[in-house]
């Protein structure tokens, strides 16, 4: 496990490593706000992201007939939303149960600005489900990654 992963949530991570709650919540507030320039970018952007991309997608496929344009792109969207999960598990820690409904959210909210002002991009059930799995392995990730801290021994 990456030490880095490990500082920045409020907690010990298994292998020891950590910094104080207030620098690790910091922390994940800035790569947040990283996170979410980065993703309003690629999700308003007016075109597929993916445009030049097709000829690269499709010698993929001749190499892995399994990794069509479709599980590829629900890949990549779950793949998308995992830092959001993740971070705001870290940030939320006790409003945890509201980590799922944000990105639920989030996402409904960006494929109707898709759909409805960006006349190249496209709204898609099949995206606001990838996003909420990855937004579900976020949230995993930072339990898994996280252990609650100790009192000292005596």
């Amino acid at each position: 496990m990456p030490a880095g992963l490990c500082t920045i949530t409020r907690y010990r991570c298994r292998m020891g490593n950590g910094g104080t709650p207030a620098r690790g919540r910091r922390r994940a507030g800035m790569l947040l706000v990283g996170y979410a320039v980065v993703a309003l970018l690629i999700a308003f952007w007016p075109v597929p992201v993916d445009r030049g991309a097709s000829g690269l997608l499709d010698r993929l496929e001749d190499l892995l007939p399994w990794a069509t344009y479709g599980r590829v792109e629900f890949a990549a969207n779950v793949v998308f939303f995992i830092p959001l999960g993740w971070l705001l598990s870290i940030l939320l820690e006790r409003r945890r149960y509201l980590v799922l409904p944000i990105g639920i959210l989030a996402t409904v909210a960006i494929e109707m600005i898709q759909g409805d002002l960006l006349a190249e991009r496209t709204a898609s059930v099949t995206d606001v489900l990838a996003n909420t799995a990855g937004t579900c392995i976020g949230m995993l990730v930072a339990a898994v990654v996280a252990v609650p801290k100790r009192a000292p021994e005596r």
